[in-house]
């Protein structure tokens, strides 16, 4: 049985306190069946679940692997505050409101309202997953001299930074519907996994260019596929 364990709750209940217009999708897609919709409903969250700790390990991975090849390139471990008056006060960022040194600041911030010392590895661990997408950004990517491809040497020889960009930008833009409990189950109006299989090709696909032993490591947290057949059999 799918999903066992659990836990139903009256439609009009769950509706009140998750939203109407967040079911509805679940309800078009169960045929206006309120006991599928909440399970269907049920098994994305499952889903969603699984990812967690995929998607935690590659944002560690990638934050590490870019902090690596920056560090080099400058010479510096401390370039994310040094560099707050190098490249990313260039003033070509103009157009992204200086986003990196904006989000250096704000963790500065942060770290001293707590009453800690400001250190370069408390600031790298406070960045966000954009801060280290976008390195790969035509604009930031030109200032740390494509340094951060180097991260992915088993890359295949077509893939560019354009390439592993777009990964970066459909992984970050998945995580994040994860993280704000948006559906990841559906194909237009159809309950559908592509996106997730997807995705986690894509996150696969980089573990794999940045080091062959990374995939197996990660797979042995991963219960992806398990959670989506179960989901694909309440269809």
């Amino acid at each position: 049985m799918p999903f066992p364990n659990l836990v139903q709750m009256k439609y009009d209940k769950l509706e009140y306190f998750v939203s109407q217009p967040r079911l509805n999708r679940f309800l078009t897609a169960s045929a206006n069946s309120k006991s599928k919709a909440q399970k269907l409903y049920q098994a994305n969250l499952r889903v969603a679940q699984s990812f967690y700790p995929v998607l935690s390990l590659f944002e560690v991975i990638l934050r590490n692997v870019c902090n690596y090849q920056i560090s080099s390139v400058f010479a510096n471990p401390n370039w994310i505050i040094t560099e707050k008056n190098g490249f990313m006060s260039d003033r070509s960022l103009s157009r992204s409101r200086f986003f990196l040194k904006n989000a250096v600041l704000n963790a500065e911030r942060s770290i001293l309202r707590t009453g800690r010392t400001i250190t370069a590895g408390k600031i790298i661990t406070e960045q966000s997953l954009g801060f280290w997408t976008s390195f790969f950004e035509p604009h930031h990517y030109r200032l740390v001299r494509g340094a951060v491809i180097q991260g992915f040497p088993n890359k295949p020889a077509s893939a560019n930074r354009s390439t592993i960009s777009q990964k970066l930008i459909r992984i970050r833009e998945f995580r994040n519907r994860i993280y704000h409990n948006e559906p990841i189950c559906f194909n237009h109006a159809a309950f559908d996994f592509t996106y997730a299989i997807q995705t986690k090709q894509d996150i696969y696909d980089l573990l794999e260019w940045i080091d062959t032993d990374l995939p197996l490591y990660v797979q042995s947290y991963d219960t992806i596929d398990r959670r989506i057949n179960s989901a694909s059999n309440l269809i």
